[in-house]
């Protein structure tokens, strides 16, 4: 497998991740997004949204970190991580909406601002994130994992952009669950960290 990926995407990393804690052997291509690498024909060829993650297996290409979370697991037949049963993969399904919908316009939008210069308005992404944070929080309150007991392709799709919130200058120091949901991600064999930024709240640290 190889996949294409750039060291500071919170996408890209949930690809990274999950195939680093199942112990798949693949070539990790850097993809020069400052320099454009990204828009170019050879690139667009493998994901015409000009975005990474994108795996490619030997000709079988799937771009989207989430489609490749799905892809991997099905694949190597690891149903402990992607449930085959319809209620369990449902609610797997549910957090993989949440990663694309309330995480990439709150947690992950807030730290594109400061970290890539995007120009969102900060006090509406960050509003957004600590809505999300407030309901995950709730969330877990007796739960390890998001999806029954045990961690699924769901947590690590939410994992890169809330461990980098503050980077984003949104503040986790409020939301104990939620940091200590990140360190059981971060407990588990084969755990790849995630490059920090010195940007937002990170910086003042």
């Amino acid at each position: 497998m190889k996949l294409y990926h750039h060291p500071l995407s919170g996408h890209a990393h949930r690809a990274r991740l999950f195939l680093s804690l199942l112990g798949v052997p693949h070539e990790a291509v850097e993809v020069d997004l400052k320099a454009g690498a990204h828009k170019r024909p050879e690139f667009l060829a493998l994901n015409a949204f000009g975005q990474v993650p994108v795996l490619d297996d030997d000709g079988t290409v799937v771009p989207d970190a989430n489609a490749i979370l799905v892809y991997v697991a099905r694949k190597l037949g690891r149903t402990d991580w992607l449930p085959q049963d319809a209620a369990g993969e449902a609610a797997v399904q549910r957090w993989l909406s949440v990663a694309a919908g309330e995480l990439a316009y709150g947690p992950a939008a807030a730290r594109l601002i400061t970290v890539f210069g995007a120009s969102f308005r900060p006090e509406e992404v960050i509003g957004r994130a600590h809505t999300l944070l407030s309901r995950l929080e709730a969330y877990l309150v007796g739960r390890d994992w998001l999806v029954g007991a045990r961690p699924t392709i769901a947590d690590v799709a939410l994992y890169s952009y809330l461990a980098r919130a503050p980077e984003g200058n949104v503040d986790l120091s409020g939301y104990p669950g939620v940091a200590a949901f990140l360190r059981r991600i971060e407990d588990l064999p084969g755990f790849l960290p995630f490059a920090r930024t010195p940007a937002g709240l990170t910086a003042a640290a």
